[in-house]
């Protein structure tokens, strides 16, 4: 019986999700209702599915406004109007121009526009299709208007937006943020009606009892609209599933891509590899999964015929016939990789792949898929309203002052809160969580049957692709189901770094960088781990991660596959990490697992590590079957919506675990186990591919540091600063030389092994004239002097003078205050404006002038690196002014645990952490005068007694601790040193 009805995915304006909408109109005896949410169709799939469950109608639509000035009501009468409505929809939201009045005809789609709308535009004729909404607040209006000859085109309009007082208090209150305005100031234009409200079915009826017709219209209108989409009894894959002409062509053709390529994997494949590859392909064709891999290796011969690098990791790289093809490199019968986690008969949904590509490449390999195949958008993601930014923007609507404002976003409660910040704090409660704007999902890629605008309308943000509207978990729900095509750095460094070593080393042999099997035998490459010397190498560089596989004596590749699950929050949070080290690095401990647990794992001691253990536990502890322990492991990655399914599995765990005789004590343990995982756990597969591109990362960094430690710089760094890995590079051995005009490049260059730092790293000097003279260099040779400099490129005076100062004109041998001076001179000290553009005919000779000899101090390149540059190359150390007490280094910790000492480091890294009673410390990573690293923790009353200010020498005293090997200092006092100043001030 209604309409026009809204949820929150009207953003910014509706109160309620699609789900309370359908309950709603359960409590008013409601039994068919229209979603039209504004401008949105985003709900419009979920509410259908969910409709069902509460024996309700569900029909779809979409409410077109200019802002909240309603147009028309569009219902779609069944899919093909449901697709037009996404069509027309998605050509306002692409072009960001007004929807008009009257739409263009829509096929199979029912127009409703309101009374007053038809008032204003004086309508006298409507079309088939067409209809005239009017609300219960409208019938008397209607008894004196020339509409009321139209009995067969009036149909009940009542709008429902909110539900309560609350709800309209919480929608004004949400109209205030969407314009910016204090609520005071909000017009009642912006707002939606008081009366915007459902009735219940008896009380609409007795409302329009004058004018039966008009009920007679609306429940027609409603009867004829049907869309569906295949869901009534479970997930229907809606992904493209014909990748050739057919599925026996697809199947036909994959059986002949692993054939063909099974030897180039396995050039003696075993009865185990024969026999794996078979029933992978079998459950494969028999969930029709077939296009799913075809798509994923079209993508992938196309990455590799334009040498684009990628990885292909998730659940996907557990599976023989991904690793046959291609599309991963890690071997599952190596690593025994547990098939059902990647497919089994009970899942709906098809293998997650995740691919990896350059940061570089990954919008060349989104075009090429928008080119390649047919009905192709990306994911939407919903920002939704966190706690704090709700409460900055409630804050400023009912106008409080901002440090008011800023105490409450930051959870202080005051022992007497007025009124309107309680206000504050309770709206702030009720709005929490709601969708706030849509963006684009960091990776999701849609490849569907049927054109996108059948599921969804689209916006075209700024990443230039079409959007659908609905995010991950809708998707996922109704079977869309997305490719996720990444973007990373890793994979840019490997690839500049060898482009790099080509250079540098002109007659080097070629390097294969997928000889993975070599890389994870050389005991150099292994020794990196060990040592903790991986900076630069992705995903193994951090201080935990540097620490964790010191104190493991990671050396080899399935000790990096365990240690990249192991330092995941889910592991560490549960306190197994400790165990795990424990039970490695000591054999005897191994003997403190629990025997069962033991025999399931025997790989990680007992200890849950990957994904897969979960579903091991759960299958082999508990006989849950392998269906159910997937939604327990969905439920743990919060990648499952039905909590009431989760938590029937989580009760059938414990009651199967009586059932066998375990006692509850040991049932809790594991449990909670399971639980403190909460998805942060990686599966095994995934954890190693990350190896796989680790080890070719430390390949590089193992035999061509300097090199590879140019393209980590080029790319970006990583987890560390730029003047760090400057540091790290200084000690692989290079020279860092300061921009050069004749040399320096605008990235970073290397020289045998000198490093040319390059101009990009200079923000006051304007990209344009960098690409200027780079050009004029490369056309007409190097620069001979600064007056050549001059005269061959249009340069201002303050442009010259940050060049002077960062010294690139050191190959003329005079001071960079002699330099300044001469530009000054020979310039005329012209301004930016007055520059020449166009090169002059003839160069006019510059006068020579006397300029008398100054003197500078070193110290005053230093402080020109670190204004221009962001860093200094100078060795901070020699900059510290304060004296040095004695103290030891880092590479002595060891002889010093459990005592109390100092130690001297220049800060390299620096984060904050909670304890298990939740208070805060900090952690942070130092290098001492050597260029060797410490770490340190600083528990909460030094955490507040002795900040860390940024970046500097800091003194540390404290006590040094040895955890399997790995030292550190628990800090008990620090003091930031004090260093020189810039003599010219």
């Amino acid at each position: 019986m209604y309409l026009n009805c809204h949820s929150y995915y009207s953003l910014r304006y509706g109160t309620f999700s699609e789900v309370a909408l359908l309950e709603l109109a359960v409590a008013n005896n409601i039994n068919a209702l229209a979603l039209t949410d504004i401008n949105n169709t985003s709900a419009c799939m979920n509410f259908i599915q969910q409709a069902k469950k509460y024996d309700i109608h569900p029909v779809v639509g979409v409410d077109f406004r200019n802002g909240t000035s309603q147009q028309f009501v569009a219902l779609a009468e069944n899919n093909t109007g449901f697709q037009n409505i996404n069509r027309y929809l998605s050509s306002f939201l692409t072009s960001k121009t007004a929807i008009p009045s009257t739409p263009t005809p829509l096929e199979n789609v029912f127009i409703v526009y309101p009374f007053e709308k038809v008032l204003e535009l004086h309508l006298t004729s409507f079309a088939e299709n067409e209809f005239i909404g009017i609300s219960i607040a409208e019938i008397n209006k209607l008894r004196f208007s020339y509409l009321k000859k139209y009995e067969d085109k009036i149909v009940i309009q009542q709008q429902v937006t909110i539900r309560s007082k609350n709800d309209f208090n919480a929608h004004r209150l949400l109209r205030a943020i969407d314009n910016n305005t204090l609520l005071s100031k909000l017009p009642t234009t912006e707002e939606c009606l008081e009366t915007e409200r459902m009735h219940t079915a008896t009380a609409l009826e007795d409302s329009f009892k004058e004018f039966p017709f008009i009920l007679d219209n609306t429940k027609a209108l409603l009867k004829k609209c049907r869309v569906h989409f295949g869901y009534d009894t479970a997930r229907t894959n809606q992904n493209l599933n014909v990748y050739r002409g057919s599925f026996e062509e697809d199947c036909t053709l994959l059986l002949q891509l692993c054939a063909d390529k099974l030897h180039k994997r396995y050039p003696a494949p075993s009865l185990k590899v024969h026999a794996r590859l078979k029933k992978e392909l079998k459950v494969i064709v028999e969930l029709k999964f077939v296009s799913f891999f075809l798509i994923n290796y079209d993508i992938i011969c196309y990455a590799k015929k334009n040498n684009f690098f990628h990885v292909g990791r998730g659940s996907g790289a557990n599976s023989i016939v991904a690793y046959i093809l291609g599309i991963t490199d890690v071997d599952p019968v190596e690593l025994d990789l547990y098939f059902e986690r990647f497919i089994n008969p009970f899942r709906a949904s098809p293998p997650d792949f995740d691919i990896d590509f350059s940061w570089k490449d990954r919008a060349t390999m989104t075009q090429y898929i928008f080119d390649r195949f047919d009905h192709v958008a990306l994911l939407a993601t919903y920002n939704t309203f966190k706690y704090r930014a709700v409460i900055r923007e409630l804050g400023k609507v009912f106008g409080l002052p901002k440090e008011e404002i800023d105490k409450l976003s930051r959870g202080a409660r005051e022992p007497k809160v007025d009124g309107i910040a309680n206000l504050v704090l309770k709206y702030g409660k009720l709005i929490e969580g709601f969708p706030n704007y849509v963006s684009v999902h960091s990776a999701g890629v849609l490849i569907l049957n049927k054109p996108i605008h059948y599921y969804s309308a689209t916006s075209m943000p700024p990443k230039g692709f079409p959007t659908v509207q609905f995010d991950m978990y809708i998707a996922d729900d109704v079977g869309v189901f997305k490719f996720d095509i990444l973007g990373q750095r890793g994979l840019a460094k490997i690839k500049d770094a060898l482009q790099i070593i080509k250079e540098n080393h002109p007659g080097a042999p070629e390097i294969d960088i997928t000889a993975i099997e070599a890389f994870k035998k050389d005991k150099n490459i292994n020794m990196l781990l060990k040592n903790g010397g991986a900076i630069g190498a992705y995903y193994v560089e951090s201080p935990a991660m540097r620490g964790l596989m010191q104190k493991l004596q990671t050396q080899d590749y399935l000790g990096l596959v365990a240690a990249s699950s192991i330092i995941r929050p889910g592991v560490s949070g549960s306190g197994m990490k400790e165990e795990y080290i424990k039970r490695h690095r000591f054999p005897e401990k191994r003997k403190e697992a629990h025997p069962i647990l033991l025999q399931i794992m025997p790989e990680t001691y007992g200890v849950m590590v990957y994904q897969e253990d979960v579903m091991k536990v759960a299958n082999q502890f508990a006989d849950l079957s392998l269906g159910e322990a997937d939604v327990l492991r969905r439920g743990m990655s919060g990648k499952y919506r039905s909590i009431e399914e989760f938590k029937a599995v989580e009760a059938k765990f414990i009651s199967n675990c009586r059932k066998k005789g375990h006692a509850d004590p040991l049932i809790f343990e594991v449990w909670n186990q399971i639980k403190s995982f909460a998805g942060y756990a990686f599966a095994k597969g995934h954890s190693a591919s990350y190896a796989v591109e680790s080890y070719q990362s430390l390949f590089l960094k193992c035999y061509y540091p300097i090199e590879f430690m140019t393209a980590v710089l080029n790319n970006g760094g990583g987890f560390y600063t730029a003047a760090h890995y400057i540091h790290e590079a200084k000690m692989c051995g290079a020279t860092i030389a300061l921009p050069c005009i004749n040399t320096s490049d605008h990235a970073n260059i290397v020289r045998g092994k000198t490093i040319y730092l390059g101009f990009g790293y200079l923000k006051n000097l304007e990209h344009l004239l960098i690409q200027r003279f780079l050009t004029e260099r490369q056309l007409h040779g190097c620069f001979l002097s600064m007056e050549d400099f001059i005269a061959r490129i249009a340069v201002s005076i303050e442009q010259l003078t940050v060049l002077i100062r960062i010294d690139a004109f050191r190959f003329t041998n005079k001071p960079k205050t002699t330099l300044l001076w001469e530009a000054t001179f020979k310039l005329n000290a012209r301004t930016s404006k007055e520059v020449q553009t166009q090169e002059k005919l003839f160069r006019t000779p510059h006068q020579n002038f006397e300029i008398p000899k100054l003197h500078t101090h070193w110290l005053e390149d230093v402080y020109d690196e670190m204004e221009l540059l962001g860093f200094t190359i100078h060795d901070y150390f020699s900059l510290v002014t304060d004296q040095f007490h004695p103290h030891i280094k880092a590479k002595q910790m060891a002889e010093f645990a459990d005592k109390k000492v100092v130690l001297y480091g220049q800060l390299v890294a620096t984060r904050f952490n909670k304890t298990s009673q939740g208070k805060l410390m900090r952690l942070t990573t130092f290098i001492d005068a050597d260029g060797n690293y410490f770490d340190a923790v600083h528990f909460t009353d030094v955490v507040q007694q002795y900040p860390i200010n940024g970046m500097g020498i800091y003194g540390c005293y404290g006590k040094i601790t040895n955890r399997f090997g790995f030292c550190s200092m628990n800090v008990l006092k620090s003091k930031k040193m004090s260093i020189y100043g810039d003599p010219r001030h």
